[in-house]
């Protein structure tokens, strides 16, 4: 009865989907309310400096990927599949379509505007050589004007051509040429397309295949779109572009002017002159249908309904717990258990990629195929966490991870790509990094690291603690930094991972003792002496930690390594203070190196090291201050000679020697 049921069931939901997409079948429909680059990503093309950050298509270089350099950029985002403007050379009828999109041009006070950005149709997504500056990405000085560039562009130009611009703030049609077939100013309007405060746009263009009207309107973002449009011209594409043509944007910096380029949200509508000649038959076959399939839904969903009654008792959990998981604002995709389990050969051994206290972590290889791209098939690497514990602890551990690492966004922590909470099994999805972790290279690699690759690691992972204690929108404590967690990309830049401990503190708490996390959280070696007391883990802990990580890689020596001098045993990090007291911290390089780093460099980390290991929490650098003293914008830090005392008022006092000899007996998981 319950296989009948539910075959009734899904007949009548495939008759009620098959007219829905007849009475839709007269446009082609897209939109896109946010960008993100792992959902998003395989429904556009990407050119020179573009991508997608921060939720928005970046058509030249953003705030998050600057090391590119602002200046005499050019790029292009193009929708990943031409559309079809009209069917043949005989026909009159050209493709009706209406597009609506938010951007933001923005650029810092003292920045002079520059150079513009321009929504575009053309019959490739590849973008003109030298085409930054005036040339909007549309073109350059040897093509423009060419009737063989078939582009159409409906420019929002911040600068101004004396030779053919009336401003430096107007809208223009272009027609194979960046100079315009027909400029508007704004400034009658009162719109500044790049004010020094950050403003959203909403644009619409609409275009008419019978009366062969484009019109452009613009507004601010949360206004309605004005009664009558700023710019309207009579222009026939099938004069200037192909038949089957990209939709997409394109933009350009100069110098000195520069801006960051961003489109925020896009939607678009466009006729579908295709299904002219198929209509008729589409709905034929679905009136034939509809009636028969109504009586057998009603009496599938009568004897379904035990059934249903049945298993929702069974799926309250899961169902709470999911509801929960797709309320959190910006939350990433949702995977298929099937999906995953296939995508890891079934959680194969040999696809272990590292384990855990909160789980195993393995590769894994997505095969999709996409309808919208032809049912092209894509495939992309994945690291795939599960989680050991399928229990209340679990979810727990699994919870407390997702709700931190889904919202953070920088280049340099590692990319939650989505979740799955499906049949009592929690895995999280995370990019896959080719290069392992910085552990494996330090100890296993038989290539050794290089000097430039551990300054730039170094550098990441700083930048990545700033931003979590710091510029993220609460103040986030990892709480496990060690080798072990710092994964490399294929450019070997760093990507802070595993957030199984990571905690968010409120702004007006400085540690997690008010949230009832008790313990020591962390890896011996890598925790602040002061935790073993207090249970608490807060951002001068984190420091300590990274100070663990910059002795760790500039010595190629694990923190809880005991090396030994004479008869004495020391950590790592007495050792390097006792040959800083003796004038000869350069020692403490890693030998391997060869002598073929830059020994200056190499102080100024080891100093650094040694300051972030300060057991007097008060007395260890903020994360700013080491992002410039990495960048050498700051001179290495002052450390004493001789290594401070830790006291703790209710215990006396202690060094932190003798706390280690205290754990001298926990199992550890170091390396020399």
């Amino acid at each position: 009865m319950g296989f009948f049921s539910l075959l009734c069931i899904a007949l009548f939901q495939y008759s009620v989907s098959t007219t829905t997409i007849a009475s839709s079948a007269k446009t082609k429909n897209f939109s896109f309310t946010e960008f993100k680059e792992e959902r998003e990503r395989p429904f556009f093309t990407f050119s020179n400096f573009s991508s997608i950050d921060g939720g928005a298509l970046q058509l030249t270089p953003d705030n998050e990927n600057q090391y590119l350099g602002y200046y005499n950029k050019s790029g292009r985002i193009m929708f990943h599949k031409t559309q079809k403007l009209w069917l043949s050379d005989t026909d009159k009828d050209i493709a009706s379509f209406n597009t609506t999109f938010v951007m933001n041009i923005y650029r810092n006070k003292i920045w002079n505007p520059g150079e513009g950005l321009a929504f575009v149709i053309a019959p490739d997504f590849e973008v003109p050589l030298q085409s930054h500056g005036r040339w909007l990405g549309l073109t350059n000085s040897s093509t423009d004007g060419l009737r063989q560039n078939y582009m159409v562009a409906i420019e929002f130009d911040t600068e101004k051509q004396e030779e053919f611009d009336p401003d430096d703030n107007h809208i223009g049609l272009n027609i194979n040429s960046v100079r315009s077939k027909k400029t508007v100013s704004l400034k009658k309007f009162g719109f500044l397309l790049s004010p020094e405060n950050s403003t959203d746009y909403r644009v619409w263009i609409q275009y008419n295949g019978k009366s062969k009207v484009m019109e452009v309107y613009v507004a601010n973002r949360s206004s309605l779109r004005p009664k009558n449009p700023f710019l309207s011209e009579i222009i026939n594409l099938k004069d200037y572009v192909k038949k089957d043509s990209y939709f997409g944007f394109s933009a350009s910096t100069g110098n000195p002017g520069i801006q960051y380029n961003c489109v925020l949200e896009w939607e678009m509508q466009i006729e579908d002159l295709s299904v002219k000649k198929d209509r008729k038959w589409v709905v034929i076959g679905i009136g034939i249908g509809v009636v028969g399939m109504a009586v057998l839904a009603l009496f599938g969903l009568k004897l379904g309904i035990g059934y249903l009654r049945k298993k929702r008792k069974e799926q309250d959990e899961e169902s709470n717990v999911l509801g929960a998981l797709k309320r959190l604002p910006g939350m990433s995709r949702e995977f298929r258990y099937k999906d995953l389990k296939k995508a890891t050969d079934d959680f194969d051994e040999s696809m272990v990629l590292g384990q855990g206290g909160f789980g195993v972590v393995y590769r894994g290889v997505l095969r999709e195929k996409i309808e919208s791209i032809g049912g092209s098939a894509t495939i992309t690497e994945v690291a795939v966490k599960k989680f050991l514990r399928d229990n209340i602890k679990g979810k727990d551990d699994f919870w407390a991870e997702l709700t931190i690492i889904h919202r953070l966004r920088h280049k340099h922590l590692v990319r939650l790509v989505g979740w799955c909470y499906e049949k009592g099994k929690l895995l999280l999805v995370y990019d896959y990094m080719p290069n392992g972790s910085l552990e494996k290279h330090l100890y296993e690699s038989s290539n050794t690291l290089n000097w430039r690759h551990r300054y730039k690691i170094l550098a990441g992972v700083a930048s990545a603690l700033h931003y979590l204690h710091n510029d993220f929108d609460q103040k986030v404590v990892h709480r496990d930094l060690k080798a072990s967690n710092i994964l490399l990309d294929s450019g070997f830049n760093a990507r802070l991972g595993d957030f199984g401990l990571a905690r968010a503190i409120e702004d007006e708490r400085n540690s997690y003792c008010e949230l009832g996390v008790a313990g020591v959280p962390g890896t011996m070696g890598y925790v602040a002496p002061e935790c073993f007391h207090t249970g608490k883990a807060t951002p001068e802990s984190d420091v300590f930690g990274f100070g663990a990580v910059v002795l760790e890689v500039v010595c190629g020596k694990s923190p809880g390594v005991k090396i030994q001098l004479g008869d004495n045993l020391l950590t790592l990090v007495d050792w390097v203070w006792m040959l800083h007291r003796e004038g000869r911290i350069q020692e403490a390089v890693d030998e391997r190196l060869n002598d073929d780093y830059e020994v200056e460099e190499a102080k100024r980390l080891l100093l650094l090291g040694l300051a972030c290991s300060n057991v007097v929490d008060g007395e260890r650098p903020q994360t700013q201050t080491i992002c410039q003293i990495i960048a050498e914008t700051l001179p290495p830090p002052h450390v004493p000679p001789f290594k401070p005392v830790f006291t703790w008022p209710s215990l006396g006092v202690f060094t932190y020697n003798s706390l280690d000899s205290a754990f001298s007996n926990t199992t550890s998981s170091s390396r020399i």
